[in-house]
């Protein structure tokens, strides 16, 4: 039998292959030599079996001329680095005419050519990035590398990756929001800045065949303005605009001029979360306002309008008994504490549309809110009904389309993770490409 299934060390034998080790160290066509742990992990020597080799250009069988050895980083194992040894096969033309006289053995699946990594240990740290939450530190530590060494085998993987035109087709549905990546000095890279803290972020919400929306971060330009969308969508050139046929967006009159001139057949719709954001915000201004004019001070423990400003707000569907009694004795406790009672009606009205379970019920009353809110005599709503009369159509368009930037702020989410786990970038090219792969916008 030329490949015994015990120990090789047990055989006495440096030539016999061990089952079980290669099994383990898991390279398929490639069989374990030997393995030495050393001060700085474990040694892993392997090689392909001997067998004959044409010539690549004139198909002559070759004549061996040995191995050499090509030291590769490979996966961690049982928690210390992994350098792999790879004996490589050479070999010398036997046809005298052939212009190749030597050649050495390549495998793409085992390490690219001239290449310090092996693929798996490429592929495992672009997915601890993606998936994990790792950091490039805590890949550097257990790779056994420095970061400049992790961060230049990851890079090419995913510059290519990101380069990758296709990774935007199908978009039927795209967000867009601002994100601040920085708080330091907005002077050009060049001056030893980090240019505009804003970036704005792309992201693609088209649902999927189960109606299911499969959130990707498509990209992140610098700046937040007309000029920094408009530019983007123009990049990404006719097939890509025509193809979308929703945008959403947070109420940033420059996303809403960038969609109106860029994508003039789609459909823009003012998101869920902002518009009762600002519902809230105006329950908050009313009550700070009514709570400074009744006692001439800011709120302060024991003070009626104080002890329910977080429970203003919440829903009213998702008050309890005892909550519902708390703001009915604050409003009881003072005459002046009617107009904040009044301004949070009109915040759960605006709540009240988009929790109908009919959206033609939910767009009823939505109208009626544009109609109504920019005559109310309580300045802080009439100015919140003048604000959604502006954007009347994107605001009634939620509830034909049924689309929410919420991926897009899920997103976001995920890129200030990984922006804490960091420790902060300062090099936005890196901040990019790192935030592409968690982001699911790479075809990896």
């Amino acid at each position: 039998m030329d490949n015994p299934t015990s120990c090789c060390a047990a055989l006495g034998a440096h030539s016999a292959y061990c089952d079980n080790c290669d099994l383990l160290v898991g390279l398929d066509g490639y069989h374990v030599l030997d393995v030495a742990r050393g001060p700085d992990g474990l040694v892993v020597r392997v090689e392909s079996p001997p067998g004959p080799v044409g010539c690549p250009d004139c198909g002559v069988r070759a004549a061996s001329r040995g191995r050499r050895e090509h030291r590769l980083v490979d996966i961690p194992a049982f928690g210390t680095p992994v350098r792999l040894v790879w004996a490589k096969r050479t070999w010398a033309c036997r046809e005298a005419s052939c212009p190749r006289r030597s050649f050495t053995e390549t495998d793409e699946t085992l390490a690219p050519p001239r290449s310090t990594w092996t693929t798996r240990a490429r592929s495992w740290a672009v997915g601890q990035l993606r998936r994990e939450h790792a950091t490039v530190h805590g890949l550097a530590r257990q790779l056994g590398l420095g970061w400049d060494t992790v961060w230049s085998g990851i890079e090419p993987i995913l510059t290519a990756a990101a380069a990758d035109e296709t990774r935007f087709a199908g978009v039927q549905t795209l967000g867009v929001d601002e994100h601040v990546w920085h708080h330091v000095s907005t002077k050009a890279p060049e001056d030893g800045g980090r240019g505009p803290k804003e970036l704005t972020g792309m992201v693609d919400l088209t649902t999927d065949e189960n109606g299911q929306v499969r959130a990707r971060l498509l990209d992140l330009v610098p700046g937040r303005s007309k000029k920094a969308y408009a530019d983007w969508l123009t990049a990404r050139g006719h097939a890509f605009t025509a193809s979308v046929k929703v945008a959403t967006l947070d109420p940033f009159h420059g996303y809403k001029a960038a969609i109106d001139d860029e994508l003039a057949e789609a459909t823009a719709v003012l998101d869920v979360f902002h518009v009762v954001a600002l519902g809230t915000k105006c329950v908050d201004e009313v009550r700070r306002r009514v709570q400074q004019a009744t006692t001439g001070h800011r709120g302060r423990k024991g003070d009626p309008l104080y002890g329910i400003q977080n429970i203003l707000r919440a829903g009213e569907e998702n008050l309890t008994d005892k909550q519902r009694a708390r703001i009915e004795r604050a409003f009881a406790a003072n005459e002046a504490h009617e107009v904040v009672d009044l301004t949070w009606q009109c915040a759960q009205q605006l709540r009240a549309a988009y929790k109908q379970t009919e959206k033609a019920e939910g767009r009823k009353l939505a109208e009626r809110i544009i109609a109504s809110f920019p005559s109310c005599p309580i300045p802080e709503v009439a100015r919140l009904g003048r604000t959604l009369r502006k954007w009347r159509e994107a605001f009634l368009a939620y509830f034909t389309t049924g689309a929410t930037n919420g991926g897009t702020e899920a997103i976001n989410g995920l890129v200030e993770l990984h922006r804490r786990l960091a420790r902060g970038f300062k090099n936005r090219s890196n901040y990019r490409l790192r935030m592409l792969l968690i982001g699911g916008g790479l075809n990896l």
